[in-house]
């Protein structure tokens, strides 16, 4: 379990997936809260996973990366950009271990998503969204500077159907 609620310690690492990790992802597919949480189907057939896993770990589009989000020398969550050109991507991140929610470390692993989506992207405007009632990632979006732009929709989250909020951060400004 982490244990600082200090970002700025949390040695968090982004790097790339590994059809290796799979182990971990079953994990993943059998906690319920981090299922209910991202929309997986829970007591999902292990082969289906693994084919899923190997798109994953051998995507080659040009416009969607998915990085492993690394702490303490072991897979914890994954970290994505998607829609990418040179202005503006879409950013999101899934974090497999529930108990570590609330400790930072999915506030950490967006920074260093953020400063890679730049350097190599040279990304300037970040869109996210999240659902209305999760509020560790609204928490988490405006700590890191993203602002409300719209409330577009709905979608279910923790098994109930609730309103999507919109957030933008531009790097320029």
């Amino acid at each position: 379990m982490v244990k600082s609620t200090r970002t700025e310690y949390l040695p968090i690492q982004l790097r790339a997936l590994q059809i290796e990790d799979f182990p971990v992802v079953v994990k993943w597919s059998k906690d319920h809260a981090f299922c209910l949480a991202n929309g997986w189907e829970t007591g999902r057939n292990e082969d289906e996973l693994f084919s899923w896993w190997h798109n994953c770990v051998h995507n080659h589009s040009h416009n969607f990366l998915r990085l492993g989000i690394e702490f303490e020398s072991r897979l914890i969550g994954y970290a994505d950009l998607a829609n990418i050109n040179s202005i503006s991507s879409e950013i999101s991140i899934a974090i497999g271990e529930s108990r570590a929610w609330g400790h930072g470390v999915g506030t950490n692993a967006l920074k260093q998503l953020i400063v890679y989506a730049t350097v190599k992207f040279r990304t300037q405007v970040f869109d996210a969204e999240t659902h209305e009632t999760n509020m560790r990632s609204r928490k988490m979006l405006k700590k890191l500077g993203f602002t409300e732009i719209s409330r577009i929709g709905s979608e279910e989250y923790m098994g109930k159907g609730t309103q999507l909020i919109q957030y933008r951060y531009n790097k320029g400004e």
